[in-house]
């Protein structure tokens, strides 16, 4: 059986440092692939004002049990006060991929 996927999103606000961000997963092995999107605008509240930012999505694929290590990982690599983070689990998926997935992040 394979080990639950999860997809988790992240911004950064350039392309360089969506980059490094999505390289410096890969390499640690705490995602298994990530896929850089942007530039997007995103629009959003924060300290009591509403924004408009140029961002970059960086989307990377793990497994449920390696999600704890990414997100701190992210938290420390990350230049944002507060990085978006969210995780989709991926509730379908071939069975080649998705074991592909927990082998990259030495899931089983």
């Amino acid at each position: 059986m394979n080990a639950l996927a999860l997809t988790v999103l992240t911004t950064t606000d350039d392309e360089a440092k969506a980059r490094a961000l999505a390289a410096g997963a890969v390499e640690a092995r705490l995602a298994a692939c990530a896929q850089i999107a942007g530039p997007v605008m995103s629009v959003y509240r924060w300290q009591g004002n509403t924004e408009t930012a140029q961002e970059w999505q960086v989307l990377l694929k793990t497994t449920a049990e390696g999600y704890e290590a990414l997100e701190s990982w992210l938290l420390e690599t990350h230049d944002y006060e507060t990085p978006e983070i969210i995780a989709t689990p991926v509730v379908r998926g071939s069975a080649g991929y998705l074991a592909w997935i927990a082998g990259e992040t030495g899931g089983a």
